[in-house]
């Protein structure tokens, strides 16, 4: 029988102090958690800069979607949290990096601050898998 769903973790350990998983499978789908540009020590990569930020979450969202068995392209849907609409705009720059000519959805909404000292940005993604989950024997 299937377990409901898989935990995608990518290739670093995940502390075990987290109540919650970096990234879920159920059946084709991928869940990623937000995420902000905070390193493995914690500390937040590009203070006070919204581009590099963006960058960097996207760079943590690779490793999960390659766990899974996808890419960029496979993402549907994107959900950016942000502290601040000053220079919000230059994010769009970044998506088309990582989206290239095929974009998901997504919502933008404007937050009063985050969990994570520093963060001007967290986003969280849905995708939908090129393969089916293994069922177990």
């Amino acid at each position: 029988m299937m377990p409901a769903y898989e935990v995608i973790t990518g290739p670093s350990p995940w502390p075990a102090r987290y109540t919650f998983s970096p990234a879920v499978r159920a059946g084709n789908l991928l869940f990623i958690s937000g995420t902000t540009a905070g390193d493995e020590s914690g500390k937040i990569v590009g203070a006070g800069d919204i581009v590099a930020q963006t960058r960097y979450i996207f760079e943590k969202f690779r490793p999960l979607l390659a766990a899974a068995g996808a890419g960029f392209e496979h993402i549907v849907q994107t959900t950016e949290y942000v502290t601040t609409t000053e220079n919000y705009g230059k994010t769009a720059a970044v998506r088309r990096e990582f989206f290239k000519d095929r974009f998901p959805t997504a919502t933008g909404v404007i937050v009063a601050g985050l969990l994570r000292e520093g963060a001007l940005i967290e986003i969280s993604a849905v995708a939908v898998l090129p393969t089916p989950a293994v069922e177990e024997a």
